[in-house]
């Protein structure tokens, strides 16, 4: 009976695993991140915009582009129902819990209202390669302004952050397209605000022209498409004639000086389409003249944005250098942040239109294009006090050094010295200073560099020679270990 109750319990053992889509991150890599969102941090603030937290979880109905349904409550987002039998989701995006916190403040904001955020949002939908279901984004919002120096001002401030965390200019561009020039487009084909789905089925099937080429994105825009998991996408059932006058939109690319004409005779007498055009000139025309050139700005038709809360300017900064991806090939690296203009967003919960304009940078692609290229930055280096005798002692030493500025931390584990030396190689710290009774008495302490230490074991032939090299460790007077320590670490 009783060896019938250990195998029960033996058999409820969960299985340690990650949840699909999710995963474990390192310090190095966070470190690195909290560089990264410092730098951008810096830069937004220097642009008086200020900071804002909104909760992770909001009522479902509150993010307002996936709700529940019937069959899968969860479509989209991750759902579930709290005590008073009301859906909340986690949020898929900054924006949308913006947008409901604006029209629940809306009298007490100052107008325009500019706030960034940055924190993770979740999609729930199918993972893959370097796809995950949870990820960091940063922010950034004017709510209460329809003037195109609005949109300007961010992207003016984007290109400053991307070469704060040293982008060069060639690296990368900021390019911007209009929804309401592409609305034109759709009309003219027959695909109406009214017509909602297809509409939309459309928009992320353009969305997806750099991905999937233009083979893809006409299949996306007719019948539909069979991806290579075996996955089938509908399609939004457009003729081959109104597929082929889209992606002649798309085709027209980058454009340069003015380019109005091109753009009017593509939508031809539509005067919300016109007027789009007029605002996208504007929008251009005023980074030009606050110095932004055409390498770090510019217009492209073929950028859209697939969601569908876009009213007007959209943008998409790119990264334009080389990367190998999983397979050793070299690509562009591409897509590091986008956004654009949603005027009706906060509608949703007040009724009334409010003009609003933002910009997103996903935090993970952008780190992993600043690793490529070596611009991370490294995190201090460590020095470990090792337990010697006197523990209290040993913490002591170790705050020394931290109020000198140095990261230092003291062992806590076993009194084993080649554990301890065992576990400074692994936490990769530079230096470890030792600190036993007989140097105690003495009023010394022992500093080993390790990474000299380590270097030097490689070249040398016996334990005479090793004794006989002891640059990589140095015994010191105590009050001499700061400055000794500074010293070594190049300080």
């Amino acid at each position: 009976m009783a060896s019938d109750k250990k195998i029960a319990q033996k058999g409820s053992k969960p299985k340690a695993r990650l949840p699909r889509g999710f995963r474990d991150r390192s310090g190095a890599e966070i470190a690195a991140e909290r560089r990264l969102i410092e730098t951008i941090r810096g830069v937004y603030e220097s642009y008086g915009f200020l900071p804002l937290e909104t909760p992770t979880f909001e009522y479902t109905d509150a993010l307002g582009k996936f709700l529940p349904d019937v069959d899968r409550p969860n479509e989209g987002v991750f759902s579930l129902k709290d005590d008073d039998e009301q859906w909340m989701s986690l949020r898929y995006d900054l924006t949308a819990p913006l947008a409901r916190y604006v029209a629940e403040n809306f009298q007490n904001l100052p107008k325009p209202f500019r706030r960034y955020q940055t924190g993770l949002v979740y999609r729930n939908e199918k993972p893959g390669p370097g796809r995950y279901r949870e990820f960091t984004q940063f922010d950034a919002d004017t709510v209460g302004s329809n003037s195109p120096a609005a949109d300007a001002e961010l992207l003016m401030m984007v290109c400053d952050a991307l070469e704060a965390l040293g982008l060069k200019r060639g690296e990368y561009v900021v390019k911007i397209n209009s929804r309401g020039i592409l609305d034109g487009v759709l009309d003219a084909v027959g695909l109406p605000v009214e017509e909602r789905e297809r509409r939309g089925i459309a928009m992320r099937a353009i969305d997806k022209l750099d991905r999937l080429g233009v083979h893809g994105v006409n299949a996306l825009l007719g019948e539909g498409r069979k991806d290579e998991s075996g996955d089938y996408t509908k399609g939004a059932q457009l003729s081959d004639e109104a597929a082929a006058k889209i992606l002649r939109f798309l085709e027209i690319g980058g454009v340069q000086g003015d380019f109005r004409p091109v753009l009017r005779e593509i939508v031809g007498e539509d005067a919300k389409a016109n007027a789009a055009i007029d605002q996208l000139f504007e929008i251009v025309r005023f980074c030009r003249e606050n110095g932004y050139g055409e390498d770090q700005i510019a217009p492209d038709t073929s950028i859209i944005r697939g969601l569908d809360y876009y009213t007007g300017p959209v943008f998409e900064a790119q990264l334009t250098f080389k990367v190998k991806n999983e397979d050793g090939q070299e690509v562009v690296f591409g897509s590091v942040a986008g956004g654009g203009r949603y005027d009706d967003l906060v509608a949703r919960f007040t009724g009334q239109q409010v003009p609003a304009t933002g910009i997103s940078i996903g935090v993970s692609r952008l780190l992993a294009a600043l690793t490529s290229r070596g611009l991370v930055g490294e995190v201090k280096p460590l020095v470990i006090v090792l337990a010697m005798g006197d523990t209290v002692s040993s913490f002591r030493l170790a705050k020394e050094l931290r109020a000198a500025g140095i990261r230092a931390e003291t062992y806590v584990g076993t009194k084993k010295i080649p554990d301890q030396l065992k576990y400074a190689d692994k936490r990769d710290a530079a230096l470890v200073v030792m600190e036993g009774d007989d140097e105690r008495a003495q009023g010394v302490v022992t500093i080993k560099d390790l990474k000299l230490g380590a270097e030097l074991s490689k070249s040398v032939e016996s334990r005479a020679e090793w004794v006989g090299a002891r640059a990589a460790q140095e015994t010191v007077k105590r009050e001499d270990m700061v400055a000794k320590v500074l010293s070594m670490l190049g300080q």
